[in-house]
């Protein structure tokens, strides 16, 4: 049973692996799995039973079911902060005209659980679902700085990075701390720049990052500090309506 389990789940892993192919031949699944042909059949057709894998008839191509986005929906649903976060991340979109996106992190990446898009044509547009490298961006690295000393550390030890790159990321941590908030620019995407705060819980325990993403002619000297403050003020809002549910 338990090998069942994690070889459907390798297929799972597969399915979703690469965000430009949307679906899979078997031949490429067992090319990656190292699995039977027989074996990748009983175990596909399980998964289909259960919604967690359609195949398109067309093509005999397999993809991920829309299970998946019926229990990620319903768990977002229970997370009361993101509810709580929601009337202000778009109060705060129309304000200062830019995309509002709310961070959280899954082990050594950071996941866009809600966002809120720009009022204007042009702006920054990332998918809800998104994993990035929790060093990565300004969201990112605001949940980063705000954990506890050994959970930083055990996130580092993960890192495929150079200890220069790792005594780097350490300072702009002790940074993110000190100042309250954090700033990327061209860290994932080109021409592109992040201000991200912390939202916290029960005990200060960091829950999310709440972050302002503009396009890079819009980040200006004298509308940073204009962005800065109002996504500290949001943040802060979040969290203390959080501390009240």
């Amino acid at each position: 049973m338990v090998q069942s389990i994690d070889r459907a789940m390798l297929i799972i892993d597969i399915l979703n692996s690469d965000e430009s192919k949307s679906n899979w031949q078997i031949t490429e699944l067992a090319e990656k799995t190292s699995l039977s042909l027989g074996t990748l059949h009983r175990l596909l057709n399980s998964l289909i039973e259960h919604g967690l894998v359609v195949q398109i008839p067309e093509t005999k191509h397999y993809k991920l079911g829309y299970k998946w986005m019926e229990l990620g929906l319903r768990q977002l649903d229970k997370m009361d902060f993101r509810l709580v976060a929601r009337p202000v991340m778009e109060r705060l979109a129309n304000h200062v005209e830019e995309s509002i996106y709310l961070n959280i992190e899954s082990g050594i990446d950071g996941i866009v659980i809600d966002k809120i898009d720009s009022p204007l044509k042009i702006r920054i547009a990332e998918n809800l679902g998104i994993r990035i490298p929790i060093h990565i961006g300004a969201p990112n690295k605001t949940i980063l700085a705000y954990m506890k000393e050994y959970e930083i550390q055990q996130v580092l030890d993960q890192l495929n990075l150079s200890p220069n790159a790792i005594s780097m990321l350490k300072q702009q941590l002790v940074e993110i701390r000190q100042n309250g908030y954090a700033i990327s620019q061209s860290e994932k995407t080109e021409d592109t720049a992040a201000i991200a705060a912390p939202i916290t819980g029960y005990n200060n325990k960091v829950l999310a990052a709440l972050s302002v993403n503009v396009p890079g002619f819009r980040f200006t000297q004298e509308r940073i500090p204009f962005l800065i403050e109002e996504v500290v003020k949001a943040a802060e809002e979040i969290s203390r309506k959080i501390g009240k549910i």
